[in-house]
């Protein structure tokens, strides 16, 4: 009887261990292909994004999916221990003009429903090869393309698109 129940415990352990190493497994290959969770932290997207609003972010393994208006985070070399979240404005090859803090991508204005705090700013941006252009929804509190030393960011950088706000449950919302 010793016996057995020497064996149940061990029969029971390795069930454990092979179960909770599957499970590992499977979450890491989740988070690293296909998404993650993500908390904001900034005021730079409101009222899209509130600060500590999460959202869950698909990974971007096929750039040729990303549109004008997708929320996107992303690295940049001016904050490398920091991922950033902007809308999507410009596409490889775009112009990109903002005249009187209206936006134009190649001679067309943006409607642009979701910007607060619109500021006076005029430039021209041509955006290069496999690069983005980015811009915070609260564009007097956002520091975005406008503002970077460089404005473009490269793809390799890109970490994410985000599908939804998942919290608070009050503001659950899905975005295209």
């Amino acid at each position: 009887m010793k016996g057995q129940v020497k064996k149940n415990k061990k029969s029971i352990i390795k069930e454990w261990t092979i179960n909770i190493s599957v499970v590992a497994t499977i979450a890491f290959l989740v988070w690293h292909f296909v998404g993650y969770s993500a908390w904001i932290t900034s005021k730079s997207m409101m009222p899209t994004l509130e600060v500590k609003d999460r959202l869950l972010v698909a990974r971007v393994h096929n750039f040729e999916n990303l549109r004008e208006g997708d929320i996107v985070l992303f690295k940049n070399d001016e904050f490398p221990d920091e991922i950033l979240i902007k809308r999507l404005i410009g596409l490889p090859g775009d112009k990109i003009e903002i005249k009187h803090g209206v936006v134009f991508r190649n001679g067309e204005e943006i409607k642009e429903n979701y910007v607060k705090n619109n500021i006076e700013y005029n430039r021209t941006f041509n955006v290069p090869e496999n690069k983005f252009f980015f811009l915070g929804d609260n564009r007097a509190h956002s520091y975005d393309s406008r503002c970077w030393h460089y404005p473009f960011v490269d793809k390799s950088y890109i970490q994410g698109k985000a599908v939804l706000k998942y919290y608070p449950i009050t503001n659950f919302e899905m975005f295209k």
